[in-house]
């Protein structure tokens, strides 16, 4: 009970009738730049959110090791 390819060739012709082939041209273009686009900021977005956790895991790190030379330096201090 589905549609059968005569019933989708009609109905592209109606489509095609309706827009012409120079819209339907540009429409395509336009949707496949969008396309595009937006995976191309998808992928600098996974970069950014990936550097940004690099950079928080450093910053942990380089405070960790300050937070024992301090603690190291303080019991030195008492003994």
């Amino acid at each position: 009970m589905g549609i059968s390819i005569w019933q989708l060739l009609i109905l592209l012709a109606v489509v095609i009738l309706i827009f012409g082939t120079k819209k339907l041209k540009n429409v395509g273009g336009d949707l496949g730049s969008a396309i595009k686009s937006f995976k191309s900021a998808v992928k600098d977005g996974d970069e950014s959110a990936q550097d940004k956790v690099t950079q928080e895991k450093t910053q942990a790190d380089s405070s960790a090791a300050s937070d024992s030379a301090t603690s190291d330096s303080a019991s030195k201090d008492k003994v």
